[in-house]
C-alpha cells in the first residue's frame, strides 16, 4: 500500500509530536511572566510603559549576570553560595581603587579578576580536594565578605568622572532607555547561550550534570570543565559587582547579602534542575524577570509590605521544584 506524500514528508523531517519535557519548566516560567504582565497591565495604569519595562532590566542587570554564572555551576550538579559576597567585594575593590586615583581601565579588570580568582579556588577545592560545593563556596562566601570589611568598613562613594560616563544611560528610541550595565548583561547572556549550546565545553557541562562517571567513561575533560564552571560563576559575580557599582555609584561591604539566594531562585524558577544536567540560560533570565516583576507589582500596589516579595518568591520556588520533581520521576 502506497504511503501518502504528507506522511512520508513528516517521517523524513521527524517533526516532533509533542513538546520536549526539558522545555516545560521554561515554558511555565514564560507563561507566569506573561500572566503577570497581563494582570499588571490591566490592574495598574502605566504598568506596561517603556519606563517601567526599562527599569525592570536596569534594576536587575547585575542579577541577570549572577544567574548566568550560577546556571553553569548548577548544570554540573554544584552550587555557589559565594556570589553575593563576591559581588560586594567587586564593588568595594572598584570604589577603593577609584578613590585611590587609579583609572577605570586598570580598576575594571582587577575588580572582575577578583571574582575569577575566587571562582578558580572553588573549582580546585570541589574537584581536586573533593570538598562538597556547599562547603567550599560557603568558605568562599565568608572569605569574600571578610575581605570587604578589611578593605572598606564604611561605604565608599564613586565620584570618578570617567567611570560615571561608563555607567551613563543609553537612549534607544522613544521612551525606551537602557543603561550600559543592561547592554553588558545582555551580551553576557548571549555569550552564555552560545557557550552552553554550541561549544564542547558547554556540552561537557551538561554531560557532567547528567552523570559525572558517565562523562569520565566517555573521555570528556571533566576536571577542567568543573573548574571552569566555577571560574565562570566567579567571573560573573565579579562582573555583577562592577555593574552594581555602576548602578549605585558606590562600594559597600554589606551589598549583596543573601543575593546568592535570589540568583539560585531565579535559576530554579527558570527551569534548571538543582541536580544538574538540564537547564537553559534564557530560562534563568526569565526567572530574574519574574522576580523583578513581583517587586514591581508590589510597588505599584502600594499597600503591601515588601516582605510579600519573599513570600511570593517562596511559593513560586516550591511550585517549580515540585514541577521539576514530577518531570524527573516521569522521565525515570
Amino acid at each position: 500500500m502506497a504511503t501518502s506524500a504528507p506522511v512520508r514528508a513528516s517521517r523524513s523531517l521527524k517533526i516532533p509530536t509533542r513538546l520536549d519535557r526539558r522545555y516545560l519548566p521554561v515554558v511555565g516560567t514564560f507563561v507566569v511572566l506573561a500572566l503577570m504582565l497581563i494582570v499588571g497591565g490591566t490592574r495598574y495604569e502605566n504598568f506596561l510603559t517603556p519606563a517601567v519595562v526599562s527599569n525592570l532590566f536596569i534594576n536587575n542587570a547585575h542579577l541577570i549576570v549572577l544567574a548566568v554564572g550560577m546556571t553553569f555551576v548548577i548544570l554540573t550538579g554544584g552550587i555557589d553560595l559565594s556570589v553575593g559576597s563576591v559581588l560586594a567585594l567587586s564593588t568595594v575593590v572598584t570604589a577603593a581603587l577609584l578613590q585611590a586615583g587609579l583609572p577605570p581601565a586598570v580598576v575594571i579588570p582587577l575588580a572582575v579578576g577578583a571574582g575569577t580568582v575566587i571562582g578558580l579556588a572553588h573549582g580546585v577545592m570541589v574537584h581536586y580536594f573533593q570538598v562538597q560545593p556547599f562547603v567550599a563556596t560557603l568558605a568562599g562566601m565568608f572569605f569574600a565578605r571578610g575581605l570587604c570589611f578589611l578593605i572598606a568598613p564604611e561605604s565608599i562613594a564613586i565620584n570618578n568622572a570617567s567611570f560615571g560616563e561608563l555607567a551613563s544611560w543609553v537612549q534607544i528610541f522613544g521612551g525606551w532607555r537602557m543603561s550600559s550595565g543592561v547592554l553588558i548583561a545582555l551580551v553576557v547572556v548571549g555569550l552564555g547561550f552560545l557557550v552552553l549550546h554550541f561549544t564542547r565545553f558547554g556540552r561537557t557541562v551538561y554531560a557532567i550534570g547528567g552523570g559525572e562517571q558517565s562523562a569520565l567513561l566517555m573521555g570528556l575533560p571533566v576536571a577542567r570543565t568543573k573548574v571552569l564552571a566555577y571560574v565562570v560563576s566567579g567571573t560573573c559575580a565579579g562582573l555583577g559587582g562592577l555593574l552594581f557599582a555602576m548602578y549605585s555609584r558606590s562600594g559597600y561591604s554589606l551589598t549583596g547579602v543573601a543575593m546568592e539566594l535570589d540568583a539560585i531562585a531565579a535559576v530554579v524558577i527558570g527551569g534548571t534542575l538543582l541536580t544538574g544536567g538540564t537547564g537553559f540560560v534564557l530560562g534563568s533570565v526569565l526567572g530574574v524577570l519574574v522576580l523583578g516583576l513581583i517587586q514591581t507589582i508590589i510597588t505599584f500596589e502600594g499597600t503591601l509590605s515588601s516582605w510579600w516579595t519573599k513570600i511570593v518568591i517562596g511559593v513560586l520556588l516550591l511550585i517549580f521544584v515540585a514541577l521539576q520533581r514530577i518531570l524527573t520521576l516521569r522521565r525515570t
